[in-house]
Order: structure tokens, then C-alpha cells, then sequence
């Protein structure tokens, strides 16, 4: 990725053909000017607004025109936050997959850092699993196993030969979904890219979100695949449960999932205690077993024992497949 001595400079973005390069007046133009009301959401990096392009030219064009996009502006304060904006604008300036979250473009102007990305209507999964309320429907499990198969699907590539690349931060809010509940994978700021040669793991600072760590992770700060898969299975035991993986609110000995979860889902008859009640009888008991079962390995205390992404893919996609009568 290069060292990133040259905080200015343009000279450590890879130059990638499918990714526009925008002056601040065009991304001011497209969002109205930042305005309050063109806001989507706000995170510990900055804010992302709602803004409006020509589909063809990608110039800024009046709200109801054109498609929409999402401007991430970062906040401008942080080294830290650059070589975050550097990873995303590499990692997904050169990956393209149906279950990544496509970056349109990106600009570095003074110090003003921004990303544009496809605008992603149904927000984020975590939005759609934890939100409680009386006019919301909670997600049906059809759409659960879904999510889980198509995020699957984008972790598999980036371990993939192709990329070689660890998420290091794969959770719920990571997992955005389009109109259709297609589910992609974004925020690359974390991301690595996994070990070269015959090295066996990336040595790196601990990062991430607590309650998603791989355990060795947290302990050593070595990175391997195994780590995302890791996080893949307390998402997995998110999506089963539709609880969250750290809650304070939960009763003593409940706030962490997987410690809370762990003695059900290594036992069939008990499984039942974990899976979410508002889906009453949406699933088949012997498939939400054999998901739990898959949580499970993908939560095992020893990371060589976990499946590959590749694996939980195959796994998860002969579930779904209709039953032959």
C-alpha cells in the first residue's frame, strides 16, 4: 500500500480506471452544500450525505435528477483518519464484486477528504435486525439467511486468491443493503492485506470493534483470515438471536452474546433458547440448527478450526437451496 509519509500527495493512490477523481465544488454542488437535510448518518470518521449525479457524467445535478449517490466526508482532524480514507479509496478502487459496496469516486482537496459511493436505501443491517418499535416488521428469516449468505459471498472474495485481503471489521453496521435487501460489504478503512509469502499471519496494531474480535486477535494482534471469520460467526449468532453482540442492558452473565449463547448452540435441543422469538415459525428447526452449528465453528476458541469463508458459502447455499420433492 506504500508507507504514507506523504499525507498531501495523490502519489499514494493507485491509479484505478473505474474511479472518478472530484473537486470539492462538484461534491458541495451534489449535496446542496452539505446541507442538514441531505444528512444520512454520522460515525467516529465524519458524516455521510445524500447526493444527486448525472448518471452518465457524474456532474451535479438537482435533487429528483439524476441517481443518487453517498458522500462520506471525513472528518479532518486525524492521521489515523487519512490512511483510513487510503485504504478504502485502494482496496475498493481495485475490487469490484456484487457484495462490495461500489466506490464511485473520491477527493482530496487541501484538506478535505471525501469518498463517493453507490447509495445503499435500506442502510444498514444492523439498522433493519435491532431497531425496535411498534410499526417496524421485524427482518424475516428468509431475508436473514440471505444477508448472511450474500455477506459471505464478499468476505470469501476478498480472502479469495484474487484479493488477499483481511475486513478486520465485519459487523452489522458494516453490512449495508440495497432496495432489493442485496447485502454488500463496506467501510475498507481497517482492512489488510493478508500475509505474503510463507508468513502465516500480519502482525498489526488491535482494531476493531469489541465484541467482534477473534480472541487471538486481542491477545497477539495477529491478523489472519480466520479473524474475519471469526466476526462472521458472532454475525451469524446476531442474525439467529436478533441480539447484539455487546448489550449492557441485558441481564448479568447475557451482556456478551457469544459467552451468553455459546452453551446453547453446542447442544440441538437447545438451540431453541437463542433463536429470535418474533419469528415464531418463519424456519425449519433442523435448518436454524445447522446454522447455529456453522456459528459455532466459526466461533471456535482455536482459529485453525474454523471453517474457510469459501466453506461457510457452500454451507450456507445448500441450505437455501429448495428441497427436491
Amino acid at each position: 500500500m506504500g508507507n504514507c509519509a506523504g499525507v498531501e500527495g495523490n502519489a499514494e493512490i493507485l491509479e484505478s480506471s473505474n474511479v472518478r477523481k472530484f473537486s470539492f465544488g462538484e461534491l458541495k454542488g451534489s449535496t446542496r452544500n452539505f446541507r442538514p437535510d441531505s444528512l444520512l448518518g454520522e460515525g467516529g470518521f465524519g458524516s455521510v450525505f445524500k447526493g444527486w449525479m448525472d448518471e452518465r457524467t457524474l456532474a451535479p445535478v438537482r435533487p429528483g435528477a439524476g441517481i443518487i449517490v453517498a458522500v462520506k466526508k471525513l472528518k479532518l482532524d486525524s492521521f489515523q483518519g487519512h490512511r483510513e480514507w487510503l485504504a478504502e479509496v485502494n482496496y475498493l478502487g481495485q475490487l469490484s464484486h456484487p457484495n462490495l459496496v461500489k466506490l464511485i469516486g473520491y477527493c482530496l482537496e487541501d484538506e478535505q477528504r471525501l469518498l463517493v459511493y453507490e447509495y445503499m436505501p435500506r442502510g444498514s443491517l444492523e439498522h433493519h435486525l435491532f431497531r425496535r418499535g411498534s410499526n417496524f416488521q421485524p427482518l424475516p428469516w428468509n431475508l436473514r439467511m440471505k444477508v448472511a449468505l450474500e455477506a459471505a459471498r464478499g468476505l470469501a472474495f476478498l480472502h479469495g486468491d484474487q484479493a488477499k485481503v483481511i475486513y478486520r471489521d465485519f459487523k452489522t453496521s458494516n453490512i449495508l443493503l440495497d432496495s432489493e435487501y442485496n447485502a454488500k460489504l463496506s467501510d475498507f478503512g481497517l482492512a489488510k492485506d493478508g500475509p505474503s509469502g510463507d508468513k502465516s499471519h500480519v502482525s498489526t496494531r488491535v482494531m476493531g470493534t469489541q465484541g467482534y474480535a477473534a480472541p487471538e486477535y486481542l491477545a497477539t494482534g495477529h491478523l489472519t483470515a480466520k479473524s474475519d471469520v471469526y466476526s462472521y460467526g458472532v454475525v451469524l449468532l446476531e442474525l439467529l438471536s436478533g441480539q447484539r453482540a455487546l448489550d449492557k442492558n441485558r441481564p448479568p452473565g447475557q451482556h456478551n452474546l457469544v459467552e451468553w449463547a455459546r452453551p446453547y448452540i453446542t447442544n440441538k435441543r437447545r438451540v431453541i433458547h437463542v433463536l429470535d422469538s418474533r419469528l415464531g415459525s418463519q424456519y425449519s428447526l433442523p435448518a436454524a440448527q445447522k446454522v447455529a452449528t456453522l456459528a459455532l465453528q466459526c466461533l471456535s476458541m482455536d482459529a485453525r478450526c474454523r471453517p474457510g469463508m469459501d466453506q461457510v458459502v457452500t454451507a450456507l447455499e445448500q441450505l437455501q437451496r429448495p428441497r427436491a420433492h
